[in-house]
């Protein structure tokens, strides 16, 4: 394993630690920006994947299910306000 892959890899770990309190808060960011970061960072993890970079992937892969997460959270508020 390269040490780019270990510094990358411990980076994403790190900005999934600082999501968690956005994923367990009552406030969530715009839909569109969740949605727009989880794909562009799912695109990014496979493109790391592809270049052997396995920890980077790994944890941009936790980073993108947790936008991805958001965007659910953030869709599901926005059907409940419609709904009243």
């Amino acid at each position: 394993m390269i040490w780019q892959d270990i510094v990358l890899g411990g980076a994403q770990i790190f900005f999934a630690i600082s999501l968690l309190p956005s994923v367990f808060s009552k406030d969530k960011p715009a839909l569109a920006t969740s949605i727009m970061t989880s794909l562009t960072l799912y695109v990014i993890c496979y493109v790391n994947f592809t270049l052997n970079l396995y920890g980077a992937s790994a944890g941009l892969f936790i980073v993108a299910t947790l936008w991805g997460i958001l965007a659910i959270q953030k869709h599901i508020i926005d059907k409940r306000k419609s709904f009243k």
